[in-house]
């Protein structure tokens, strides 16, 4: 079992090296912030404390489709900065767009006998 304040630490050090490494080397920043590196740190802790293989497969699978409806935000950010709105609402907007297009994906996968 990986204690809280290990994962923690470890997920801090994470975010905050993004964050350095994205004020020199934006693109580089964005490379390593757009890799499923909190995804693996989150299976590796699961599987630590639990080793089970049906609970991994549908947290990975489960991983996958709230993936999807986070990427427009990506998208929608950077075109709202550019026209001139803020950060924070921008950001607020596209947090927004997220959510409701997770509650869409979780209702297409009820539809279809998928339960996230």
């Amino acid at each position: 079992m990986i204690p809280f304040l290990l994962k923690t630490a470890l997920s801090a050090v994470l975010v905050a090296s993004i964050a350095t490494v994205a004020r020199r080397l934006p693109a580089l920043g964005a490379l390593i912030a757009s890799l499923p590196l909190v995804s693996v740190l989150g299976m590796i802790f699961l599987w630590a404390e639990k080793p089970d293989r049906e609970l991994m497969a549908t947290h990975s699978e489960a991983t996958f489709w709230y993936v999807l409806p986070s990427l427009p935000m990506f998208l929608l950010i950077p075109a709202l900065l550019r026209r001139g709105w803020p950060f924070w609402g921008s950001l607020a907007v596209g947090c927004v767009l997220t959510v409701l297009l997770y509650l869409v994906v979780v209702w297409c996968a009820r539809r279809y006998g998928m339960v996230l």
